[in-house]
């Protein structure tokens, strides 16, 4: 499913296993997955921390959209079946948001 050299792949702890990240890096990537728990002690506690901050700087711009597609254009589940008729579901719902998310930039931009 990743594309060759996708540069960092950001996940939540369901892909924090050493196989998604042997895949990510088998494909030339730098797994950015959240981390759930540690060994070693306040010193690997305070790097895991650090590393999470880092993670979900990202990630939380990102879940953003989804979150508002499921909650505002009815995206929990798909409409129809097929790739095809889901694919068109997924792009007319994101140029919803652009445009939306647009005019809201524009109102807010200074003149």
């Amino acid at each position: 499913m990743l594309p060759d050299d996708p540069g960092e792949v950001y996940g939540d702890s369901a892909f924090g296993g050493t196989r998604s990240a042997n895949a990510i890096k088998a494909k030339g990537g730098v797994p950015a997955v959240i981390g759930t728990g540690t060994w070693g002690g306040p010193a690997a506690l305070a790097r895991l921390r650090a590393h999470n901050a880092r993670v979900r700087r990202v990630r939380c711009r990102i879940e953003k959209v989804f979150g508002t597609w499921k909650r505002s254009y009815s995206l929990r589940r798909m409409r129809w079946l097929g790739l095809a008729k889901a694919g068109l579901q997924v792009r007319l719902a994101a140029m919803a948001y652009n445009l939306r998310r647009t005019v809201s930039l524009l109102r807010d931009a200074p003149a």
